[in-house]
């Protein structure tokens, strides 16, 4: 007979000794302890908020509590856009030593629809709405330390070319930390691209004391009805946000459906219909 082999005080046997041993050497589920949960590579870093990054955040807070914010959307057909592009990028870059993205035609788009609707160009002063006999248009900037808005002046007597050489200069100033306080005063209107990190819709906020903020999406092939057919086409989604104590739905809108009709009418910007 096989001894039982004690674990008790002075070798005595006890009831899970004997339990032990008639469930083949397997102890009782009862005494099976949970194994233990480790904890070894946790941990926190805590970093102070730079000066921007609190600036923003509260700026941001600013616009959500003082601004009657709304947002409308509408979706633009790039393939025209893109087909110009495509004819004259490399004529383009030749000759003006930049290239031609697409910022430059959104830059135009938003100036000649800011002249047909001068209250989105416009500005509230307390009581007052301040409106604008000039096209000065922030364009949102990723940089190392945060997102930041320099300002294109007098868009209306800017050139595609120089459109785009004052983009790069700008993105080229805010990689290496050198933007100025006056690049960034200012601004009638905003353009955010979230286009360029993948973003499909969203709804951007604005940038006061600006009555409302453009926003440019990724442009993705989908399936379109054109003239009772389905087509494959290259369309992006554009958002408007903007303050309802100066801006009317209507208004909205319209500047919207005008936006898209240019970019989907490139010849339009060029003749100023």
């Amino acid at each position: 007979m096989t001894k039982i082999k004690g674990t008790g005080v002075g070798g005595r046997i006890t009831k899970s000794d004997v339990e032990a041993h008639l469930g083949g050497g397997q102890t009782s589920s009862q005494n099976i302890a949970s194994p233990a949960v480790s904890l070894s590579g946790r941990g926190e870093k805590r970093v102070p908020m730079t000066r921007l990054r609190k600036r923003i955040a509260q700026r941001l807070l600013e616009v959500k509590s003082s601004t009657a914010m709304l947002t409308t959307f509408n979706e633009v057909n790039m393939k025209p856009v893109m087909d110009l592009r495509k004819s004259y990028k490399d004529m383009f870059e030749k000759n003006h030593d930049v290239r031609l993205g697409f910022m430059s035609f959104y830059v135009k788009a938003v100036t000649e629809a800011l002249k047909r609707f001068p209250q989105i160009n416009a500005s509230i002063d307390g009581d007052d709405i301040v409106y604008h006999n000039y096209f000065d248009i922030s364009v949102a900037i990723s940089t190392p330390r945060g997102l930041v808005t320099p300002v294109l002046r007098n868009c209306d007597q800017m050139s595609f070319a120089q459109i785009e050489q004052g983009i790069q200069e700008f993105a080229d100033k805010g990689r290496e930390g050198r933007l100025s306080l006056d690049e960034l005063k200012g601004g009638n209107f905003t353009i955010t691209n979230g286009g360029v990190f993948g973003s499909l819709m969203s709804t951007p906020i604005i940038n006061p004391p600006q009555s409302a903020i453009l926003g440019m999406h990724a442009i993705k092939d989908r399936p379109m009805a054109v003239n009772g057919e389905v087509v494959i086409l290259p369309m992006m989604y554009l958002a408007l946000s903007y303050d309802h104590r100066i801006v009317d739905g209507k208004e909205s809108v319209s500047f919207l459906v005008a936006i898209k009709e240019m970019l989907e009418d490139p010849a339009r910007m060029l003749l100023a219909i």
